[in-house]
C-alpha cells in the first residue's frame, strides 16, 4: 500500500499534529468545528523526511499526491490552477509540529504568470482590481525570487525604495497599478540579471519548487539556532501547507491581521492584535507599515470583527489556552488562516495560568505543567531602579513589545551585537525592522529597538519568546543604517552611544539607568506554590558566596548542592594573599601571607555559617569550616616542610 503523504483539512484533526504540523493540525480542527478556513490540505512532516531521504528532492510519488490535492481543492473551490480565465492562487505555508514563528519560509499568491495577470484585468476593468493584480503579482515575483531561488530580497527592496522615491510617496500601497506593473517588469529583469534564466511561467513547476524551498527552510541557519534554543529535533522536519488565496490586499474592503485573544506581554484577558487595511499578512509581521489596533477593526469592518470575536471565544474555549491567529477580510468577509497556542512573556504565562485555573480552564498541575520552566529565568531579571527612573526623562515612546529593562551601547547589525557581546559588552540593538536573519544577534543583546512595527512584528514575537526586552514601532527615530546612527530627540546616536529601553512602557532614555532585582511575588508566588505542592524533587542551589546563598533562600532553595571553594576568593582583597603565599620567595613571607589567606578564609566561612543559619541550607556552614580550616592549615603546612626541606 502506498504512503499516503497529503491530507486534506477535512482529513486531520488536532490529534495528528506529528504528522500535520501544528499548523496543519489546527487548520484541520478548524475546519472541523466550522470556522471559515479556506480549504486546502497539508503534505506531512514524514514527505519531508523522505526529501532529505531521496537527496533534497520531491519524489515523483509525493509530487503525484501534491497534484492530487490541487484537483480536489480545486473542486471545493470551484476555480482551477494555473487556469487564465478562472486562476487558483495559493498560499504555500511551513508548518512544523512545534511553532517557530518567522523561521522558515511561506510562498504567497503562488499560480500567477503574465498570461493569468493578462487575463484577470480583461476580466474586471475595475482600476483598482488592476491594481491588485500587479500588487499581488510583483509580491510573488520577490518572493518567489527570494525564497524558493535565494536571490536576495534586497535587490528587489531597492527597486521598490527607488520606484517610492521617484513617485514621491512612503508606502507601497501609495504606488498606482502602473507603477507596480513596471515593479513586476523591473523585478522580473533583475530575476533574470541575478540566475541567467527567465522567471518560471509553469504553476505546476513553481509549486513543486515553491514545496521543496519549503522543505529546505527547515535546515536554514535561523531555524537551526532556533531549534537549538528551544530543543526542537532536526529529525522531526517540516509539514507543507497550500491552501487557496484570499486577498487582504484585494481593497480598501479588505485586510490583513495577527490577533492574541489575551495580551502576550501581559497576560490580560482582553482582546489584543493588529490589523492592516488593503494588505497582506508579510506586511503585518515584518512591520513595513505600523498598523491599527485590533479595536479599530471594530470601525472598519463591523460584522467581520463581530464574527472574529466569536471566533475567539470558540477557539479559547476549545484549546484551553491563550491564542494566537492570523486572519484576512476579503470583501469584507472573514477568513482564519491559522491558529496556535500563543507565545508570550513570563509574567503573562504566569497570569494566564493563574486565569485559567480560575476560569477551570486548566487544574492547578496542567496549569504549573503549561509553563516553560526555562521562561520564568526572565522574571529574575533586573528592572531599572525606580528611583532612578523616576529622575529619567523619555527621549522618545515606541511599542512596549516584550518587557523587562536593557541598557547598553547601540549596535546597529546582528553581526556587531554578536561581536560586541562576545567582548563582554552590553548592547542594545537598534534596527529599521528585524528579519528572521537577525535572529543570532537578537540573542546576543540586551534588548532589541526598532523603528518599524508592531506588537506582532518579528521582532516583538521572537524577543517575547525569548525573554528579551524590546520596543517596536518608534516612528520618531530617523534611522540612517548604511552609516550606523540615527536621531531622535533632536540628538545623533553612533554606534557605541549609551541608551535604555524600558519593554513595559515603550520609553526610550538616552544613557544607562541603574537596575535592581527582582522579587517573587503575586502570580509567580502562586504558580511556585503550585509546584511545591506537585513536585517529587527538592531543589538546591549553586552557592559559591555568602551573598548567592542568602539570595538561594529568597528565591526559594532549599539546600546548597555544588559550592565551588575557589570562587570565594575571586574578590580583590582575597585573591592577592593567597597569590603572594604561592609566589613567596622564602619560608617567613609564605608563613606571613598564609596566616593572612586562613584569617581570610576562616571569615569566609563565618560568613557562611551565619547565612546558613538565617537561611536554614543544610550542610553548609560545617562544610565550609572543615575546608577552610583544616584543609588550608594542611596545605599551608605542607608547604612550609617543602620550603624548610630546600632550606
Amino acid at each position: 500500500m502506498a504512503n499516503k503523504w497529503v491530507y486534506m483539512f477535512s482529513e486531520g484533526d488536532m490529534t495528528m499534529r506529528n504528522l500535520l504540523g501544528g499548523k496543519g493540525a489546527n487548520l484541520a480542527e478548524m475546519t472541523n468545528i466550522g470556522l471559515p478556513v479556506p480549504q486546502g490540505f497539508t503534505v506531512t512532516t514524514e514527505a519531508c523526511t523522505q526529501y532529505y531521504e531521496d537527496g533534497r528532492q520531491i519524489n515523483d510519488e509525493i509530487m503525484a499526491q501534491i497534484m492530487d490535492g490541487v484537483k480536489k481543492m480545486e473542486e471545493i473551490n470551484g476555480k482551477k490552477f494555473g487556469d487564465s480565465e478562472n486562476p487558483l492562487l495559493v498560499s504555500v505555508r511551513s508548518g512544523a509540529r512545534a511553532s517557530m514563528p518567522g523561521m522558515m519560509d511561506t510562498i504567497l499568491n503562488l499560480g500567477l504568470n503574465d498570461d493569468v495577470v493578462a487575463t484577470m484585468i480583461k476580466g474586471n476593468p475595475d482600476p483598482t482590481f488592476e491594481r491588485f493584480v500587479y500588487d499581488s503579482y510583483r509580491r510573488f515575483i520577490q518572493m518567489f525570487s527570494d525564497v524558493v531561488m535565494e536571490v536576495g530580497k534586497k535587490y528587489f527592496e531597492q527597486l521598490i525604495d527607488k520606484m517610492k522615491e521617484e513617485k514621491g510617496v512612503k508606502y507601497d500601497v501609495d504606488l498606482t497599478a502602473q507603477d507596480l506593473k513596471t515593479l513586476a517588469e523591473q523585478f522580473k529583469a533583475e530575476y533574470k540579471n541575478q540566475l541567467g534564466t527567465d522567471f518560471p511561467s509553469d504553476p505546476v513547476e513553481q509549486m513543486k519548487l515553491a514545496v521543496e524551498a519549503v522543505f529546505r527552510s527547515w535546515d536554514n541557519p535561523r531555524a537551526n539556532v532556533y531549534r537549538r534554543d528551544n530543543d526542537i529535533p532536526y529529525s522531526w522536519g517540516t509539514a507543507v501547507n497550500v491552501m487557496p488565496m484570499v486577498f487582504g490586499n484585494l481593497n480598501n474592503e479588505s485586510g490583513t491581521g495577527v490577533a492574541f485573544t489575551r495580551d502576550p506581554a501581559t497576560g490580560e484577558n482582553k482582546l489584543m492584535g493588529e490589523f492592516l487595511i488593503n494588505a497582506q499578512g508579510e506586511d503585518v509581521v515584518a512591520g513595513v507599515r505600523t498598523p491599527m489596533p485590533i479595536a479599530q477593526m471594530e470601525q472598519e469592518f463591523p460584522e467581520a470583527y463581530a464574527e472574529f470575536v466569536k471566533v475567539c471565544d470558540t477557539l479559547e474555549n476549545h484549546y484551553h489556552d491563550m491564542q494566537d491567529m492570523e486572519f484576512t477580510v476579503e470583501n469584507k468577509k472573514l477568513y482564519m488562516l491559522q491558529c496556535r497556542n500563543g507565545k508570550r512573556t513570563a509574567p503573562a504565562a504566569l497570569k494566564i495560568a493563574c486565569d485559567l485555573v480560575d476560569e477551570g480552564h486548566k487544574t492547578e498541575e496542567e496549569a504549573v505543567a503549561m509553563i516553560d520552566p526555562r521562561n520564568l529565568d526572565t522574571l529574575l531579571h533586573p528592572q531599572f531602579d525606580a528611583a532612578e527612573l523616576k529622575k529619567a526623562t523619555p527621549i522618545g515612546k515606541g511599542l512596549g513589545a516584550s518587557p523587562g529593562a536593557a541598557c547598553g551601547k547601540v549596535v546597529f547589525t546582528a553581526e556587531d551585537a554578536v561581536e560586541w557581546a562576545e567582548r563582554g559588552e552590553k548592547v542594545v540593538l537598534v534596527r529599521l525592522e528585524t528579519s528572521p536573519e537577525d535572529i543570532t544577534g537578537m540573542k546576543s543583546a540586551q534588548g532589541i529597538l526598532t523603528v518599524r512595527g508592531g506588537m506582532t512584528s518579528h521582532a516583538a514575537v521572537v524577543a517575547r519568546g525569548m525573554g528579551t526586552c524590546c520596543v517596536s514601532g518608534c516612528g520618531d527615530i530617523v534611522m540612517d543604517e548604511e552609516n550606523k546612527k540615527f536621531e531622535l530627540a533632536g540628538k545623533t546616536y553612533t554606534e557605541g552611544s549609551e541608551i535604555s529601553i524600558d519593554g513595559t512602557t515603550g520609553n526610550i532614555y538616552d544613557g544607562l539607568i541603574p537596575t535592581v532585582d527582582a522579587t517573587i511575588a503575586g502570580e509567580f508566588g502562586r504558580v511556585m506554590a503550585w509546584a511545591d505542592k506537585y513536585r517529587k524533587l527538592k531543589v538546591r542551589t549553586n552557592a559559591d558566596t555568602p551573598a548567592d546563598a542568602k539570595k538561594a533562600r529568597e528565591l526559594g532553595a532549599e539546600g546548597i548542592g555544588l559550592c565551588r571553594t575557589e570562587h570565594m576568593f575571586f574578590e580583590e582583597d582575597r585573591i592577592a594573599a593567597f597569590r603572594e603565599m604561592i609566589c613567596s620567595d622564602t619560608v617567613e613571607e609564605r608563613e606571613e601571607h598564609s596566616l593572612r589567606s586562613f584569617l581570610i578564609s576562616r571569615e569566609i566561612s563565618r560568613l557562611f555559617m551565619r547565612h546558613s543559619r538565617v537561611t536554614r541550607l543544610p550542610s553548609v556552614s560545617w562544610i565550609l569550616h572543615f575546608m577552610s580550616s583544616f584543609l588550608l592549615r594542611k596545605l599551608i603546612s605542607r608547604s612550609l616542610q617543602k620550603l624548610r626541606a630546600r632550606a
